[in-house]
């Protein structure tokens, strides 16, 4: 079965990849012992908030210009990335992550899902921007993938702390 994509349906999963990172960071910073890690965890859920009202906007925006939306072409490279994307061949973003979780979850347990989250919606932003021509919306994509990466660092930086605490 064969998947195509409009720009609408990217930006529309998009918007749930940030909606469903702020749920899962929210529900984790409730069991969080470690009032560093707390924080770090809300502060990235409002991060990702922020995520979401880009894609939002950057919806609102093409369909106001729908002469001029975003193609995502059946054969090009592009497509056939989010098409195993969407197939959940590379990863299954469309899952809410909260749903993984049991509540038996080490807090090590959480941080590294939370990383390989991060990583996962990298790889979809990256594989996004390939389709869009517009320079400004491009600059944008760059900046949330580089606040991808920085949330990448920070919880690296908790659980390599996490495990200091351990030994």
């Amino acid at each position: 079965m064969s998947i195509f994509f409009n720009a609408d349906e990217v930006l529309e999963m998009a918007q749930n990849i940030e909606r469903n990172g702020a749920r899962f960071y929210r529900r984790v910073a409730e069991n969080a012992q470690d009032s560093r890690i707390r924080e770090l965890l809300l502060d990235l859920a409002a991060k990702e908030d922020e995520h979401e009202k880009f894609f939002t906007a950057m919806r609102l925006d093409l369909s106001k210009h729908r002469n001029e939306a975003i193609t995502f072409q059946p054969d090009d490279e592009t497509s056939l990335y989010l098409r195993v994307w969407a197939n959940g061949h590379v990863f299954d973003l469309p899952s809410d992550p909260v749903e993984r979780l049991t509540g038996k979850e080490t807090m090590e347990d959480i941080l590294k899902v939370a990383i390989t989250l991060e990583k996962e919606s990298i790889g979809f932003y990256l594989g996004f921007k390939q389709g869009i021509t517009s320079k400004t919306d491009q600059e944008k994509i760059d900046e949330i993938i580089k606040e991808e990466m920085k949330h990448i660092a920070s919880l690296s930086t908790q659980l390599s702390a996490l495990g200091k605490e351990l030994m």
